[in-house]
């Protein structure tokens, strides 16, 4: 049996609070296309043949408006394939399976945390259980998430200032008849 392949987990020494680095290989991760390849065909199979949980969570999310922060399912996020995530939020949400290796699951949100990601996890026996009990833990890591994003932009806008809109180049060429 082959080993999997997780996001690598850095010496805390060596970054010393640096961002990772973009690399020029795997679209922006340091992937090979072809490993990359397998993992978005294996993501593709995992949302055609979900679990219950996943199916009921998935339910209940194409329910609910989120607007601009809609959660994308089974999405591949550098070596990790993710159970639901929304990329303007930066929030992950991952259904526990019983079978589900903890300490793989551990380190694989650790490294996610490293570039910006929140993960939450929720168990499988919660959601299918009663999706809305566990849809409140969601909807409070969205409101967090969100307020810490406006607090940031507050922030950098303080710090160096409005970024000045594009001047108006008059009306496109759909709008003129």
């Amino acid at each position: 049996m082959t080993e999997r392949k997780t996001l690598q987990l850095r010496d805390p020494s060596e970054t010393a609070g640096a961002a990772p680095t973009i690399k020029k290989k795997g679209r922006g991760w340091e992937i090979s296309e072809k490993r990359l390849d397998a993992l978005h065909d294996r993501a593709r199979d995992l949302r055609r043949h979900s679990t219950e949980a996943h199916k009921a969570l998935a339910a209940r999310f194409a329910k609910e408006d989120f607007g601009k922060f809609k959660f994308t399912r089974h999405t591949v996020v550098g070596s990790a394939i993710l159970d639901f995530v929304s990329h303007p939020l930066g929030l992950a949400v991952a259904i526990d399976e019983p079978e589900q290796n903890d300490a793989l699951a551990r380190r694989r949100d650790k490294s996610l945390g490293a570039v910006g990601i929140e993960v939450l996890r929720i168990p499988a026996e919660t959601i299918l259980e009663d999706v809305e009990a566990a849809m409140q833990p969601i909807f409070a890591a969205m409101n967090a998430r969100y307020r810490d994003k406006q607090s940031a932009r507050r922030e950098h806008q303080s710090k160096y200032g409005s970024t000045p809109r594009r001047p108006s180049r008059g009306p496109r060429r759909d709008d003129r008849n």
